[in-house]
């Protein structure tokens, strides 16, 4: 009888589709990461309810109707639909430009996977609560920074490296 050769591949770490599926991942963990915390939140804290946890950090449970530093919060509602849209699309054009980056551009890949995993963090709370839950407060004599979340935080730090990105690499070439 024929030996019938059974058509296994294995994964290949250096196949472009496989290393750009790393950057979704990382996104994915935001996302997850944000979720939890703030499940844990919701599930712990009531409303405006606020922990000391050290002289310049707080956690407090606030909801944001909003957008960044609770920008248009108090609009009337269509602000939900939207930033939601917004980041929808937003997400959709990130998800695209990680799958045609050259490997070469990991800062960048990495920036825009913290901001895609961020993006979708919030775009669940927006679409799912109707608010962004934000319970990450530091404060500094007197003075408290907006309330974020981790999704904020990914956002922000992926934001900060695309602006390093663009100043450590050579915009002339395509590498």
């Amino acid at each position: 009888m024929p030996e019938v050769k059974k058509n296994v591949t294995a994964i290949d770490a250096n196949h472009p589709v496989t290393q750009r599926l790393w950057w979704y991942a990382i996104a994915i963990l935001v996302l997850i990461a944000d979720q939890l915390t703030k499940s844990a939140i919701v599930a712990e804290f009531y409303l405006g309810q606020r922990e000391v946890v050290t002289s310049f950090f707080n956690l407090v449970y606030v909801r944001n109707y909003g957008a960044a530093f609770s920008f248009l919060s108090d609009a009337g509602g269509w602000q939900r639909w939207f930033f939601a849209v917004l980041s929808t699309a937003v997400s959709a054009v990130i998800t695209v430009w990680i799958f045609r980056l050259p490997k070469s551009k990991w800062i960048e890949s990495l920036a825009l996977a913290l901001i895609l995993g961020g993006a979708l963090g919030n775009l669940y709370d927006r679409v799912m609560l109707g608010y962004v839950v934000d319970f990450l407060d530091f404060h500094w004599s007197g003075w408290h920074f907006p309330a974020f979340n981790i999704a904020d935080s990914g956002i922000s730090v992926g934001a900060i490296l695309l602006i390093l990105d663009m100043f450590l690499t050579n915009q002339d070439s395509d590498s």
